[in-house]
């Protein structure tokens, strides 16, 4: 059997299900491509992917070229659309079956049926689900649309009836001749459409794309500061790379997966201290977890402006108030210092996003779509379900039955009562 591995957002090596699959057959080859459409414009205006996140990517590619070649497996990328390489691909390496990571969101399905109609039809999909913690196989709901609408019922049920999976690692490699030339190169950042670019001095996320930077800030947080054993306390801090564990980027794009944190959390219990702050990190998994299950449930309706609740939302579309927000110009400093790090950074804390989203939806009105596009242009750690699922939820549409708004000032006075953050943002763009 002759395999292709199509990489999607499950750029790693290990705890790969496709990749162990694909493995058990004679020749293997691995296919990833830079989709076009997103590094083009959407319905706002915004560059779907901007810089931040293209570099991001890029270097994750190339590490995962390199953890594949260790493997003698070759990896072809191209920039462009799949449906213009995979057939040929297939064709000329006479691939029978196809590994992918399964993904449901709007634009994945349309590429993937892209491919399929470009394809012989004997050539085999097996497509899994390989970006949860809780696998959709061993959660205690009949089926999707049993998902609760509130997240606690959901976490409570999973953590009492649901067990985490192991990890599953490549056991061997491939023979050397599965090695070939792919004679193709991966993009640079100018040929995606970009500069080069300085990293901000002030960034909270100074790190590198690849899981083999991601294995490296586990090793730092967790073992070498041990800022696990604090995270709770520091989880809503502005300033800095150890306020929180920064592995949303790398979960984004599937160069860790969440069972390898988890299993990492619990060794830590085991050997260090198991308390708050390390269950905590496992509840962020969980609420990483629930946002995917939304959007398997709910569909396309976390994209459109009644979101999951099909409500009423009472929406105005003000230019000056979307470039205000943008660059940071509004009455509120909080929200401009925030707007500021995102516009300079491509990183915002979770503190911070809680802040300017309320203050996007609740205070000026404005369709929350343009704002969670705007942050899918521009973080480094966008990832479709949980993006605009907190968006939704932000704004009143999705899964918080409280239908909150934050008190800027006050959230401001808590969580930087000095005002060194806000002056970190706002001093320096003067200059």
């Amino acid at each position: 059997m002759n395999n292709l591995i199509w990489f999607r957002n499950d750029l790693r090596a290990s705890d790969n299900s496709s990749l162990v699959e694909a493995m058990k057959g004679n020749k293997v080859i691995g296919f990833y491509c830079f989709e076009s459409s997103f590094f083009e414009s959407d319905e706002y205006g915004f560059k779907r992917t901007e810089k931040f996140r293209a570099k991001f990517l890029l270097e994750t590619v190339h590490q995962l070229k390199e953890e594949l070649e260790k493997l003698n497996i070759p990896l072809f990328v191209y920039y462009g659309n799949s449906a213009n390489y995979l057939p040929s691909l297939i064709e000329k390496h006479t691939i029978d079956s196809i590994f992918l990571q399964r993904e449901w969101t709007r634009d994945e399905k349309v590429i993937l049926d892209n491919v399929k109609k470009k394809v012989p039809s004997g050539v085999k999909f097996n497509e899994v689900y390989d970006q949860f913690l809780y696998h959709p196989d061993d959660i205690p709901f009949n089926d999707f649309k049993s998902i609760p609408d509130i997240f606690t019922n959901f976490r409570k049920k999973c953590e009492v009836n649901s067990n985490i999976r192991p990890i599953i690692q490549v056991s061997s490699k491939m023979p050397v001749s599965n090695l070939i030339d792919t004679e193709t190169k991966i993009p640079t950042l100018k040929e995606l459409g970009f500069t080069n670019f300085y990293i901000h001095v002030n960034t909270a996320f100074p790190f590198k794309g690849g899981e083999a930077e991601a294995i490296k800030r586990i090793q730092n947080y967790f073992w070498e500061t041990k800022k696990l054993g604090f995270y709770k306390k520091t989880r809503n801090g502005l300033i800095g790379v150890d306020y929180s564990s920064k592995l949303s980027a790398w979960l984004a794009n599937g160069s860790i997966s969440p069972r390898i944190i988890y299993w990492e959390v619990k060794k830590f219990e085991s050997d260090i201290i198991k308390n708050q702050d390390t269950y905590w990190l496992i509840f962020e998994l969980i609420w990483r977890d629930y946002f995917k299950y939304v959007s398997l449930k709910h569909h396309d309706a976390i994209f459109k402006l009644g979101g999951i609740l099909n409500g009423t939302y009472n929406t105005k579309i003000n230019e000056k108030d979307k470039h205000n927000w943008i660059n940071g110009l509004t009455k509120e400093p909080f929200v401009n210092a925030n707007m500021k790090e995102l516009l300079e950074t491509g990183w915002m804390s979770n503190r911070g996003r809680q802040n300017v989203a309320s203050f996007w939806s609740k205070e000026l009105n404005q369709d929350w779509r343009i704002g969670a596009a705007y942050f899918e242009s521009m973080l480094i750690d966008y990832d479709v379900h949980s993006n605009w699922g907190n968006w939704m939820y932000a704004s009143g549409v999705g899964n918080d039955p409280r239908n909150r708004k934050f008190n800027i000032k006050s959230q401001a006075e808590r969580y930087d009562a000095t005002g060194k953050y806000q002056r970190m943002w706002l001093q320096q763009s003067l200059f």
